[in-house]
């Protein structure tokens, strides 16, 4: 099952992944974007592949 970690010290908290992710993983929380819903993943990376600060990892 996948799993996405988004780092937070390299988070600009831009909303990309929340923008991307078809399956609506990412959330913002206060001022952090946070995983929500990690059992939703379905291990496409367009989260991992479009942040431009290389914050987040999706482990198989």
């Amino acid at each position: 099952m996948p799993k996405p970690i988004i780092d937070s010290n390299k988070c600009s908290k831009c909303g990309t992944c929340i923008d991307i992710c078809p399956m609506e993983v990412f959330a913002k929380e206060k001022d952090a974007v946070v995983v929500k819903k990690a059992k939703e993943c379905i291990g496409c990376r367009a989260c991992e592949v479009q942040c431009e600060k290389e914050a987040i990892k999706v482990e198989d």
